[in-house]
Protein backbone atom coordinates (compact mmCIF):
# COMPACT_ATOMS: atom_id res chain seq x y z
CA UNK A 1 0.00 0.00 0.00
CA UNK A 2 1.27 3.28 -0.99
CA UNK A 3 -0.12 6.82 -1.26
CA UNK A 4 -0.26 7.50 -5.38
CA UNK A 5 2.70 9.20 -6.84
CA UNK A 6 4.26 9.19 -3.26
CA UNK A 7 2.04 12.39 -2.12
CA UNK A 8 1.41 12.20 1.24
CA UNK A 9 -1.55 14.63 0.41
CA UNK A 10 -3.62 12.52 -1.59
CA UNK A 11 -6.76 11.59 -0.14
CA UNK A 12 -6.78 7.89 -2.00
CA UNK A 13 -4.16 4.82 -1.13
CA UNK A 14 -2.69 2.60 -3.82
CA UNK A 15 -2.54 -1.05 -3.21
CA UNK A 16 -0.47 -3.33 -5.11
CA UNK A 17 -1.38 -6.93 -5.60
CA UNK A 18 0.59 -9.88 -7.25
CA UNK A 19 -0.61 -10.30 -10.73
CA UNK A 20 -0.32 -14.17 -10.76
CA UNK A 21 -2.21 -14.15 -7.36
CA UNK A 22 -5.37 -12.48 -9.20
CA UNK A 23 -5.00 -13.25 -13.26
CA UNK A 24 -7.53 -16.16 -12.75
CA UNK A 25 -9.77 -13.82 -11.10
CA UNK A 26 -10.36 -10.29 -11.22
CA UNK A 27 -11.43 -9.15 -14.86
CA UNK A 28 -9.51 -6.15 -16.06
CA UNK A 29 -11.10 -3.54 -18.16
CA UNK A 30 -9.05 -1.06 -19.91
CA UNK A 31 -11.35 2.72 -19.90
CA UNK A 32 -10.17 5.02 -22.45
CA UNK A 33 -10.81 8.42 -21.73
CA UNK A 34 -12.91 10.60 -24.00
CA UNK A 35 -11.33 14.30 -22.63
CA UNK A 36 -10.81 15.54 -25.98
CA UNK A 37 -13.80 14.29 -28.01
CA UNK A 38 -16.20 16.24 -25.09
CA UNK A 39 -13.95 19.29 -25.85
CA UNK A 40 -14.57 19.17 -29.37
CA UNK A 41 -18.35 18.62 -28.80
CA UNK A 42 -18.27 21.58 -26.27
CA UNK A 43 -16.49 24.10 -29.22
CA UNK A 44 -18.86 22.66 -31.84
CA UNK A 45 -22.61 22.90 -29.28
CA UNK A 46 -20.86 26.90 -28.45
CA UNK A 47 -19.87 28.09 -31.85
CA UNK A 48 -21.91 26.11 -34.19
CA UNK A 49 -19.51 24.42 -36.82
CA UNK A 50 -19.73 20.91 -37.33
CA UNK A 51 -15.82 19.30 -36.39
CA UNK A 52 -15.98 17.25 -39.20
CA UNK A 53 -16.09 20.13 -41.62
CA UNK A 54 -12.76 21.52 -39.78
CA UNK A 55 -10.05 20.92 -43.05
CA UNK A 56 -7.09 19.26 -41.87
CA UNK A 57 -4.50 20.79 -44.17
CA UNK A 58 -5.55 24.70 -42.77
CA UNK A 59 -2.34 25.82 -43.48
CA UNK A 60 -2.01 28.20 -40.40
CA UNK A 61 -2.98 25.43 -37.91
CA UNK A 62 -0.12 23.15 -39.37
CA UNK A 63 2.25 26.47 -38.66
CA UNK A 64 0.98 26.04 -35.26
CA UNK A 65 3.12 22.56 -34.86
CA UNK A 66 6.48 24.51 -35.69
CA UNK A 67 5.66 28.29 -35.12
CA UNK A 68 4.15 30.57 -32.73
CA UNK A 69 3.09 32.60 -35.57
CA UNK A 70 -0.55 31.81 -35.51
CA UNK A 71 -1.25 32.63 -31.60
CA UNK A 72 -0.31 36.50 -32.43
CA UNK A 73 1.04 36.88 -28.94
CA UNK A 74 2.02 39.96 -27.82
CA UNK A 75 5.15 38.48 -25.97
CA UNK A 76 7.16 35.27 -25.75
CA UNK A 77 7.36 35.09 -21.84
CA UNK A 78 7.20 31.18 -21.77
CA UNK A 79 9.87 30.97 -24.58
CA UNK A 80 8.17 28.75 -26.85
CA UNK A 81 8.97 27.74 -30.48
CA UNK A 82 5.84 26.66 -31.35
CA UNK A 83 2.38 27.23 -30.45
CA UNK A 84 1.29 23.42 -29.33
CA UNK A 85 0.66 23.88 -25.46
CA UNK A 86 -2.45 22.95 -24.85
CA UNK A 87 -3.10 20.49 -28.06
CA UNK A 88 -3.80 17.08 -27.23
CA UNK A 89 -0.95 14.82 -27.98
CA UNK A 90 1.32 17.31 -28.88
CA UNK A 91 1.52 19.75 -25.73
CA UNK A 92 3.15 18.04 -23.44
CA UNK A 93 6.23 18.66 -22.35
CA UNK A 94 8.34 15.86 -24.41
CA UNK A 95 5.71 16.24 -27.31
CA UNK A 96 7.18 19.84 -27.29
CA UNK A 97 10.50 19.10 -27.68
CA UNK A 98 9.72 16.61 -30.42
CA UNK A 99 8.25 19.27 -32.29
CA UNK A 100 10.90 21.47 -31.48
CA UNK A 101 13.63 18.96 -32.94
CA UNK A 102 11.77 17.74 -35.84
CA UNK A 103 10.08 21.20 -37.08
CA UNK A 104 7.25 19.25 -38.62
CA UNK A 105 5.82 21.14 -41.96
CA UNK A 106 3.27 18.32 -43.40
CA UNK A 107 0.12 16.15 -41.97
CA UNK A 108 2.67 12.91 -42.33
CA UNK A 109 5.22 14.76 -40.20
CA UNK A 110 2.97 14.80 -37.66
CA UNK A 111 1.99 11.26 -38.36
CA UNK A 112 5.14 10.24 -37.41
CA UNK A 113 6.11 12.12 -34.43
CA UNK A 114 2.59 10.50 -33.04
CA UNK A 115 4.07 7.22 -33.49
CA UNK A 116 7.33 7.95 -32.05
CA UNK A 117 5.80 9.54 -28.64
CA UNK A 118 3.60 6.69 -28.35
CA UNK A 119 6.38 3.55 -28.51
CA UNK A 120 8.96 1.93 -26.94
CA UNK A 121 12.91 2.77 -27.78
CA UNK A 122 12.01 4.20 -31.24
CA UNK A 123 12.45 8.07 -30.76
CA UNK A 124 15.22 8.50 -27.30
CA UNK A 125 18.36 6.99 -28.47
CA UNK A 126 16.81 5.92 -31.88
CA UNK A 127 14.97 8.25 -34.24
CA UNK A 128 16.27 11.74 -32.74
CA UNK A 129 19.71 10.33 -32.48
CA UNK A 130 19.39 9.32 -36.45
CA UNK A 131 17.57 13.32 -37.08
CA UNK A 132 19.99 15.32 -34.89
CA UNK A 133 23.19 13.35 -36.41
CA UNK A 134 24.05 11.36 -32.59
CA UNK A 135 25.03 8.55 -33.97
CA UNK A 136 28.48 6.99 -34.67
CA UNK A 137 28.62 7.60 -38.20
CA UNK A 138 27.10 11.40 -37.85
CA UNK A 139 24.50 10.52 -40.20
CA UNK A 140 22.03 12.67 -40.39
CA UNK A 141 18.71 11.02 -41.82
CA UNK A 142 15.83 12.89 -42.98
CA UNK A 143 12.69 13.15 -40.36
CA UNK A 144 10.63 11.85 -42.98
CA UNK A 145 12.63 8.14 -43.95
CA UNK A 146 12.83 7.38 -39.53
CA UNK A 147 10.17 4.61 -38.60
CA UNK A 148 7.01 6.27 -36.91
CA UNK A 149 4.58 3.87 -36.77
CA UNK A 150 4.26 -0.19 -37.46
CA UNK A 151 2.99 -0.07 -40.58
CA UNK A 152 6.11 2.14 -42.16
CA UNK A 153 8.08 -0.90 -41.97
CA UNK A 154 6.24 -3.17 -44.04
CA UNK A 155 5.39 -0.12 -46.73
CA UNK A 156 8.94 0.54 -46.67
CA UNK A 157 10.22 -3.02 -46.81
CA UNK A 158 7.77 -3.23 -49.77
CA UNK A 159 9.25 -0.70 -51.52
CA UNK A 160 12.65 -2.14 -51.27
CA UNK A 161 11.30 -5.05 -53.12
CA UNK A 162 10.56 -7.57 -49.99
CA UNK A 163 7.85 -10.37 -50.84
CA UNK A 164 4.67 -9.32 -48.93
CA UNK A 165 5.38 -12.34 -46.44
CA UNK A 166 9.04 -11.09 -45.77
CA UNK A 167 7.70 -7.65 -45.25
CA UNK A 168 4.82 -8.30 -43.01
CA UNK A 169 7.10 -10.97 -40.68
CA UNK A 170 9.43 -8.63 -40.36
CA UNK A 171 7.28 -5.98 -39.51
CA UNK A 172 5.75 -8.28 -36.74
CA UNK A 173 9.13 -9.13 -34.98
CA UNK A 174 10.14 -5.59 -34.81
CA UNK A 175 6.88 -3.86 -33.84
CA UNK A 176 6.49 -6.40 -30.86
CA UNK A 177 9.83 -5.99 -29.81
CA UNK A 178 9.76 -9.65 -27.96
CA UNK A 179 12.91 -11.10 -29.92
CA UNK A 180 15.52 -9.71 -32.09
CA UNK A 181 16.08 -9.95 -35.76
CA UNK A 182 17.31 -13.32 -36.90
CA UNK A 183 21.00 -13.56 -38.64
CA UNK A 184 19.03 -14.46 -41.72
CA UNK A 185 16.41 -11.93 -41.07
CA UNK A 186 19.59 -8.94 -41.28
CA UNK A 187 20.88 -11.22 -44.07
CA UNK A 188 17.65 -11.18 -45.89
CA UNK A 189 17.07 -6.84 -45.44
CA UNK A 190 21.14 -6.80 -46.86
CA UNK A 191 19.88 -8.44 -49.68
CA UNK A 192 17.58 -6.05 -50.90
CA UNK A 193 20.02 -2.93 -49.91
CA UNK A 194 18.34 -1.49 -46.90
CA UNK A 195 20.71 0.91 -45.22
CA UNK A 196 22.85 0.05 -42.07
CA UNK A 197 21.21 2.99 -40.30
CA UNK A 198 17.49 1.25 -40.60
CA UNK A 199 18.31 -1.63 -39.58
CA UNK A 200 19.76 -0.65 -36.45
CA UNK A 201 16.86 1.23 -35.69
CA UNK A 202 14.72 -1.79 -36.31
CA UNK A 203 17.11 -3.84 -33.67
CA UNK A 204 16.52 -1.21 -30.90
CA UNK A 205 12.60 -1.33 -31.21
CA UNK A 206 10.63 -2.52 -28.06
CA UNK A 207 7.02 -1.11 -29.31
CA UNK A 208 5.34 0.23 -31.80
CA UNK A 209 2.00 2.65 -32.58
CA UNK A 210 -0.50 1.49 -35.35
CA UNK A 211 -0.88 4.17 -38.24
CA UNK A 212 -4.51 4.07 -37.74
CA UNK A 213 -4.63 5.24 -33.96
CA UNK A 214 -1.91 7.94 -34.87
CA UNK A 215 -3.92 9.44 -37.63
CA UNK A 216 -7.06 9.20 -35.10
CA UNK A 217 -4.74 11.29 -32.56
CA UNK A 218 -3.27 13.55 -34.89
CA UNK A 219 -6.49 14.60 -36.58
CA UNK A 220 -8.31 15.27 -33.33
CA UNK A 221 -5.03 17.49 -32.42
CA UNK A 222 -6.10 19.75 -35.90
CA UNK A 223 -9.23 19.69 -34.98
CA UNK A 224 -8.73 21.19 -31.58
CA UNK A 225 -5.51 23.19 -33.14
CA UNK A 226 -8.17 24.67 -35.51
CA UNK A 227 -10.20 26.29 -33.02
CA UNK A 228 -7.03 27.64 -31.27
CA UNK A 229 -5.89 29.28 -34.19
CA UNK A 230 -9.40 30.66 -35.84
CA UNK A 231 -11.44 30.98 -33.05
CA UNK A 232 -9.48 31.16 -29.55
CA UNK A 233 -11.54 32.68 -26.86
CA UNK A 234 -13.62 29.50 -27.66
CA UNK A 235 -11.07 27.18 -27.58
CA UNK A 236 -9.27 28.41 -23.95
CA UNK A 237 -13.53 28.21 -22.86
CA UNK A 238 -13.16 24.16 -24.23
CA UNK A 239 -9.42 23.83 -22.58
CA UNK A 240 -10.21 25.09 -18.94
CA UNK A 241 -13.70 23.60 -18.57
CA UNK A 242 -12.92 19.69 -20.04
CA UNK A 243 -9.04 19.43 -19.59
CA UNK A 244 -7.46 21.46 -16.59
CA UNK A 245 -7.47 19.69 -13.54
CA UNK A 246 -5.85 22.80 -11.06
CA UNK A 247 -7.00 26.29 -10.56
CA UNK A 248 -5.78 29.34 -8.35
CA UNK A 249 -9.05 31.61 -8.78
CA UNK A 250 -6.94 34.63 -7.23
CA UNK A 251 -4.17 34.50 -9.67
CA UNK A 252 -5.80 33.10 -12.73
CA UNK A 253 -8.44 36.65 -12.53
CA UNK A 254 -5.40 39.33 -11.23
CA UNK A 255 -3.98 38.92 -14.65
CA UNK A 256 -0.54 38.29 -16.80
CA UNK A 257 1.95 39.95 -14.14
CA UNK A 258 0.01 38.00 -11.01
CA UNK A 259 0.34 35.03 -13.03
CA UNK A 260 3.88 35.42 -14.33
CA UNK A 261 5.22 35.22 -10.65
CA UNK A 262 3.06 31.81 -9.76
CA UNK A 263 4.71 30.41 -12.57
CA UNK A 264 8.16 31.57 -11.57
CA UNK A 265 7.04 30.95 -7.96
CA UNK A 266 6.22 27.40 -8.28
CA UNK A 267 9.58 26.79 -11.13
CA UNK A 268 11.37 27.15 -8.37
CA UNK A 269 9.96 24.57 -5.92
CA UNK A 270 9.96 22.27 -8.44
CA UNK A 271 13.61 22.58 -9.10
CA UNK A 272 14.49 22.28 -5.58
CA UNK A 273 12.24 19.54 -5.77
CA UNK A 274 9.63 20.69 -3.37
CA UNK A 275 6.46 21.54 -5.46
CA UNK A 276 3.77 19.56 -4.68
CA UNK A 277 1.52 17.49 -7.26
CA UNK A 278 -1.05 20.58 -6.91
CA UNK A 279 1.25 22.55 -8.28
CA UNK A 280 2.62 21.18 -10.61
CA UNK A 281 -0.82 20.49 -11.78
CA UNK A 282 -1.52 24.24 -11.35
CA UNK A 283 1.98 25.61 -13.64
CA UNK A 284 0.56 23.79 -16.96
CA UNK A 285 -2.66 25.32 -16.67
CA UNK A 286 -1.54 28.61 -15.68
CA UNK A 287 0.85 28.76 -18.67
CA UNK A 288 -2.43 28.28 -20.66
CA UNK A 289 -3.84 31.39 -18.90
CA UNK A 290 -0.61 33.45 -19.66
CA UNK A 291 -0.71 32.56 -23.20
CA UNK A 292 -4.43 33.47 -23.26
CA UNK A 293 -3.59 36.54 -21.99
CA UNK A 294 -0.71 37.49 -24.42
CA UNK A 295 -3.55 36.33 -27.26
CA UNK A 296 -5.51 40.13 -25.70
CA UNK A 297 -7.80 37.94 -23.96
CA UNK A 298 -8.95 37.49 -19.42
CA UNK A 299 -10.25 35.75 -17.18
CA UNK A 300 -12.59 37.20 -15.03
CA UNK A 301 -13.38 36.34 -11.12
CA UNK A 302 -16.35 34.03 -10.43
CA UNK A 303 -19.33 36.07 -10.21
CA UNK A 304 -23.08 34.82 -8.68
CA UNK A 305 -24.75 36.14 -11.48
CA UNK A 306 -23.05 34.58 -14.07
CA UNK A 307 -20.88 32.00 -13.45
CA UNK A 308 -21.48 28.41 -14.06
CA UNK A 309 -21.15 25.18 -12.08
CA UNK A 310 -18.50 23.48 -13.93
CA UNK A 311 -17.80 25.46 -17.24
CA UNK A 312 -16.04 28.77 -18.10
CA UNK A 313 -18.15 31.19 -19.35
CA UNK A 314 -17.50 33.38 -22.24
CA UNK A 315 -18.59 37.12 -22.01
CA UNK A 316 -21.05 38.80 -24.35
CA UNK A 317 -18.25 40.91 -25.57
CA UNK A 318 -15.87 37.62 -25.90
CA UNK A 319 -12.80 39.22 -24.61
CA UNK A 320 -13.02 37.00 -21.47
CA UNK A 321 -14.14 34.37 -19.45
CA UNK A 322 -16.03 33.79 -16.05
CA UNK A 323 -14.91 31.31 -13.56
CA UNK A 324 -16.87 28.49 -12.32
CA UNK A 325 -18.08 28.16 -8.92
CA UNK A 326 -16.26 24.86 -8.91
CA UNK A 327 -12.89 26.24 -10.06
CA UNK A 328 -12.90 27.74 -5.90
CA UNK A 329 -11.18 25.66 -3.31
CA UNK A 330 -13.62 23.20 -1.54
CA UNK A 331 -16.56 24.58 -3.26
CA UNK A 332 -17.89 20.98 -4.21
CA UNK A 333 -19.93 19.67 -6.89
CA UNK A 334 -23.72 19.63 -5.14
CA UNK A 335 -23.05 23.06 -3.77
CA UNK A 336 -21.94 24.63 -7.47
CA UNK A 337 -24.83 23.13 -8.95
CA UNK A 338 -26.95 24.37 -5.81
CA UNK A 339 -26.08 28.33 -6.76
CA UNK A 340 -26.59 27.85 -11.09
CA UNK A 341 -30.26 25.81 -9.58
CA UNK A 342 -30.96 28.74 -7.31
CA UNK A 343 -30.54 31.05 -9.44
CA UNK A 344 -32.68 29.84 -12.41
CA UNK A 345 -35.25 29.73 -10.28
CA UNK A 346 -35.02 32.94 -9.43
CA UNK A 347 -32.71 35.78 -9.39
CA UNK A 348 -30.72 36.39 -6.22
CA UNK A 349 -31.89 39.79 -4.26
CA UNK A 350 -29.47 40.10 -1.24
CA UNK A 351 -26.23 37.99 -0.59
CA UNK A 352 -28.59 36.81 2.45
CA UNK A 353 -30.97 35.12 -0.29
CA UNK A 354 -28.39 33.31 -1.54
CA UNK A 355 -27.11 31.78 1.56
CA UNK A 356 -30.75 30.81 1.98
CA UNK A 357 -31.27 29.55 -1.17
CA UNK A 358 -27.82 27.59 -1.64
CA UNK A 359 -26.04 24.31 -0.07
CA UNK A 360 -22.59 27.02 0.81
CA UNK A 361 -21.60 26.11 3.99
CA UNK A 362 -20.68 29.76 6.18
CA UNK A 363 -16.98 29.37 5.15
CA UNK A 364 -17.48 29.13 1.28
CA UNK A 365 -19.89 31.93 1.94
CA UNK A 366 -17.59 34.15 2.91
CA UNK A 367 -15.23 32.89 0.39
CA UNK A 368 -17.01 33.77 -2.35
CA UNK A 369 -17.66 37.49 -0.58
CA UNK A 370 -14.20 38.09 -0.05
CA UNK A 371 -13.26 37.32 -3.76
CA UNK A 372 -16.26 39.80 -4.74
CA UNK A 373 -18.49 37.09 -6.40
CA UNK A 374 -21.46 39.13 -4.88
CA UNK A 375 -20.65 42.71 -4.76
CA UNK A 376 -23.46 43.44 -6.97
CA UNK A 377 -25.83 42.79 -4.53
CA UNK A 378 -26.89 44.12 -1.07
CA UNK A 379 -26.00 42.75 1.81
CA UNK A 380 -30.00 41.76 2.98
CA UNK A 381 -33.26 42.35 1.61
CA UNK A 382 -34.33 44.38 4.37
CA UNK A 383 -31.90 46.73 3.41
CA UNK A 384 -32.39 47.05 -0.21
CA UNK A 385 -35.47 48.58 0.17
CA UNK A 386 -34.39 51.25 2.48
Amino acid sequence: IQYPADDKEAAWKTTHFDFHAIHDNVLKLDLLGHVDPMALKALSDITGIDVKTIPINDPETLLLFSSREPLKCHSNYLNESTGALGIPEFGTNLGREMLKETNPKLFSDLLILSGLSHGTDVWLGNAKDLVLGNNPNHEIIPFSQVIGCRDDIMVYLLSMNLNPADAFRIMEIVRKGKKPLSADDIALLKEYNVPDWYIESCKKIKYMFPKAHATAYVIMALRIGWFKVHRPIYYYAAYFSHRASAFDVEVLAAGRNAIRNKIAEINEKIAAKTASNKEIDLVDELQIALEMYLRGYSIKQVDINVSQAHEFVLSQNKKFLYLPFSAVDALGDAAAQSIVDARNNAPFTSKKDVERRTKLTRTIFNRLKALGAMDDLTDDDVNSLL
